[in-house]
């Protein structure tokens, strides 16, 4: 796995990981409390269901993350896994080996929301093709 020095993704996820609603009153060492869009946002978003589906079926590492999700970067990978720890959505477990082994664990939370997860990929699945074919009828007719 990448280092944080040599990745520079330790700034990014303390830039990317403010929770900060508009008007929340909060008091000094509080964090503020998060939107609901910004929680569907952090759940739905690109890399975290497809990570959080994998987690969900037991502890899984770093690099079978990698294969499994289709597409992702070392790096977005980091800073996707960082972000659900961060959540309380993973947890992460070293074990002090060498090379140390890292595995992650989908907490009680986010087991809740497997269910509604896979529901959700398996409707995507099942009407990727209507939705292409929607995209291409309305292209067609709203070229100039």
């Amino acid at each position: 796995m990448m280092s944080q020095r040599n990745s520079d993704v330790s700034a990014e996820v303390a830039a990317e990981l403010t929770c900060a609603a508009e008007n929340v009153p909060f008091t000094p060492g509080q964090a503020r409390a998060c939107t609901v869009r910004e929680v569907l946002d952090r759940v739905g978003g690109k890399w975290s269901i497809s990570i959080l589906v994998s987690a969900s079926h037991g502890p899984v590492r770093f690099t079978e993350l990698e294969r499994h999700v289709e597409g992702i970067s070392r790096r977005m990978l980091t800073l996707t896994l960082r972000n659900l720890e961060r959540d309380g959505l993973l947890h992460r477990t070293v074990y002090p080996t060498v090379p140390p082994k890292v595995e992650y664990t989908a907490t009680p939370m986010a087991l809740e929301l497997y269910e509604s997860l896979v529901a959700l990929t398996s409707w995507a699945e099942r009407h990727r093709r209507a939705i292409a074919e929607a995209r291409t009828r309305y292209d067609a007719r709203h070229t100039d």
